[in-house]
């Protein structure tokens, strides 16, 4: 299962879509047959990496009903694994159906009332589970258009990143760098009239290797759309470039990327060969 979340966190959706099918129904038997709590415990949580992949598949090409049943069942899964940090993190993950249903004031009351369950932060592991709940808070609670709360989440989330070793926590990357990404990402996400301060963040500083390609990714496809919106379209261009060299199955289904490429060809009008064969690639055109 390492290896399934290293491709997610990679965005390499292929290689999870060819193994996911086996790998549910493997670790669903597994935890059928379990026979001690122990067990039951280990298999469960075999099932909610499982899931997570699945749906890291399913959500990212729009099949969002297939994306609500897979959460459902790495929720249900969570619960049988008598750990409070696995729990919370089903909830994060939980948060995409909200996002999908563009269910944002919903979504961040869930986010909210998952933090206030726990987890705690007496372990690292723990900080870093409530630190990404935070970082999803403040996006959803941004696209509801809830300034005061997104920044809010934002500085919980870094109070909590501050001590802690940059890492992947239960599968989900946290630190200080990833706080900063999602700086960024709340930014974009209030809209136009706070694009300077994703500018900024970018003029300061970018994502290193220690942050897993999917969100190194995800931090250029969101500077390309500050960038754009501030009239900077080749600029946007380059962000987007490099998104797409950084995990392109990720950019290719990002639909910001394709409305961006879209309105950057619009501006510049001119047929540029690199700019015209990057709309065809992400199927703008």
């Amino acid at each position: 299962m390492t290896t399934t979340t290293g491709w997610r966190l990679a965005a390499q959706y292929g290689q999870i879509a060819d193994a996911a099918p086996g790998l549910l129904t493997d670790s669903l038997a597994h935890l059928h047959a379990a026979r001690s709590s122990t067990s039951l415990a280990g298999a469960a949580r075999l099932v909610v990496t499982a899931a997570r992949a699945a749906d890291a598949v399913a959500y990212k090409f729009g099949a969002h009903d297939l994306s609500a049943r897979l959460i459902d069942l790495m929720r249900w899964a969570a619960a049988q694994t008598d750990d409070p940090d696995i729990v919370a993190t089903s909830e994060y993950v939980r948060a995409e159906t909200f996002l999908a249903a563009r269910a944002h004031r919903a979504g961040q009351a869930a986010l909210e009332r998952a933090l206030d369950a726990g987890p705690g932060t007496g372990t690292a592991r723990a900080a870093a589970v409530r630190g990404a709940l935070h970082m999803r808070a403040a996006v959803v609670a941004a696209r509801g258009e809830d300034a005061e709360a997104a920044h809010a989440h934002l500085h919980a989330a870094e109070q909590l990143a501050e001590g802690l070793p940059e890492g992947v926590y239960l599968g989900t990357a946290f630190g200080l760098s990833n706080v900063r990404i999602h700086e960024v990402a709340v930014a974009v996400s209030l809209g136009r009239d706070h694009i300077g301060r994703a500018l900024e963040v970018a003029r300061e500083w970018q994502p290193g290797r220690e942050i897993p390609e999917e969100r190194r990714s995800g931090f250029y496809v969101e500077l390309g759309r500050a960038q754009l919106w501030s009239g900077q379209p080749d600029a946007a261009f380059e962000s987007l470039k490099v998104a797409r060299r950084l995990a392109p199955q990720h950019v290719r289904e990002h639909p910001w990327a394709r409305e961006d490429i879209e309105t950057i060809r619009r501006i510049k009008r001119a047929d540029v060969d690199s700019l015209s064969s990057f709309a065809e690639w992400i199927g703008a055109v």
